[in-house]
């Protein structure tokens, strides 16, 4: 896909762009300073939005529970880091919200001034806003690789628990060689690979594997260990 611009939009399966850029904990170099993790790269329009905020308490009290599951968290707005450090204090000293307060943001807040990072990855799109970035996340896993993006509109807050169910979702099918049904959540079954010829499909419908069940002979479920 290309951009007005002519720029060709990463996508899933590629390699992620690389770039170096200021953050809010320095200086970094991507994603040479990420190798072998998984990383939740997402977007914000702008420092001191209220729906930005509220996702930001909301990630960085999930830092842990991501870094468990070998994942760092970066984010990235068309801002200063002064900007971003102004802002992200004042997250801490004032704003409350659900039960978070006090909240402390030490995840990497990328500075895009120049919007180089913004465009590279496709994160600002005209017919939205053209100085602002959407809500854009990409999953990017331990080998650069893009394997996941999700836009959201300016307007409306991610649901972070679906990003982490689909982090575990994307590990789960790597580690396993498998596939995860509609709404998938740890510990539920997972689907088996269709087989791939006309005598595989009779073998495994006739298989008397009692880790697996067969729906029918491209549909079948079974349950992983703990």
């Amino acid at each position: 896909m290309m951009t007005e611009a002519g720029n060709h939009l990463p996508l899933i399966g590629e390699e992620a762009p690389s770039f170096e850029a200021d953050t809010t904990q320095g200086k970094i170099k991507f994603p040479a300073d990420f190798k072998g993790k998984w990383v939740i790269f997402f977007s914000h329009p702008a420092d001191f939005t209220p729906v930005c905020t509220t996702e930001f308490m909301t990630f960085a009290s999930m830092q842990e529970e991501f870094r468990k599951l070998n994942c760092e968290l970066l984010g990235l707005s068309i801002d200063s880091t002064f900007s971003h450090i102004a802002w992200l204090r004042t997250i801490r000293e004032k704003v409350e919200f659900r039960n978070f307060r006090d909240v402390e943001v030490t995840f990497p807040v990328i500075s895009d001034l120049t919007m180089d990072v913004a465009r590279a990855y496709g994160m600002l799109q005209p017919a939205a806003s053209t100085t602002q970035a959407v809500r854009a996340v990409f999953v990017i896993d331990p080998e650069s690789k893009i394997r996941a993006i999700i836009y959201y509109p300016l307007s409306n807050g991610r649901n972070l628990q679906e990003i982490k169910r689909l982090l575990v979702a994307m590990q789960t099918t790597d580690k396993y060689g498998v596939a995860t049904p509609a709404d998938w959540q740890p510990g539920e079954e997972v689907i088996v690979p269709p087989p791939g010829s006309c005598g595989a499909a009779k073998e495994r419908v006739e298989s008397k594997d009692p880790s697996v069940r067969c729906v029918d002979w491209f549909l079948c479920f079974k349950k992983l260990g703990k």
